[in-house]
């Protein structure tokens, strides 16, 4: 059975809304290798409807001399948890349906691998209220949003998580990798 490890931008209060906000403190090359390993065992890519109409055009057409994610974006299969996407374009892309955490763990066991996943807070906040996700691994940018979509609701139920790693970067930004205790 693969994992699903989710990757999240997010601001020192939570939030994890469309990331443009990070674009002032650059990419350390340093987070690069760490999406580069969390991406590494990964053989499929789980995202919403809204984050994969917005990966799709900014996804699609790059290449490896643009991003050097850019393969794995467009090369790897997408699953996408969907009600109403039913004609996905971009290539390699399957609709799986909406959600329902059985056909997640299905998808589990089926992909040789693990699964990423990125922004796709509806689908994330579901999936770590269904014990399915196995690590997160969070970018932690030094400011505060005030308001925004934040990865834990108020009224998601209390859990304890296990530090893994955790590194910091020069333009001030902490990776900061959990997994859920049993």
């Amino acid at each position: 059975m693969g994992a699903i490890h989710v990757h999240e931008f997010m601001s020192l209060d939570g939030v994890i809304d469309a990331p443009t906000w990070t674009f002032e403190y650059g990419f350390d090359p340093k987070m690069g290798e760490v999406l580069g390993a969390t991406c590494g065992g990964c053989e499929g890519i789980l995202l919403g409807r809204t984050t994969y109409e917005m990966f799709e055009p900014a996804w699609s057409t790059r290449t490896v001399e643009d991003d050097p994610g850019a393969p794995f974006f467009n090369d790897t299969t997408k699953y996408v948890v969907s009600g109403t996407l039913t004609d996905p374009t971009w290539r390699n892309s399957k609709v799986i349906g909406p959600y329902d955490p059985d056909a997640i763990r299905r998808l589990k066991d089926e992909v040789e691998g693990d699964l990423y996943v990125s922004g796709s807070i509806t689908l994330v906040r579901a999936m770590l209220a269904d014990g399915l996700i196995d690590e997160l691994h969070l970018f932690v940018y030094p400011l505060t949003r005030g308001s925004g979509p934040r990865l834990f609701t108020e009224d998601a139920a209390p859990g304890k998580l296990s530090l893994a790693a955790s590194d910091s970067y020069d333009n001030g930004v902490v990776y900061l990798n959990y997994r859920p205790q049993a």
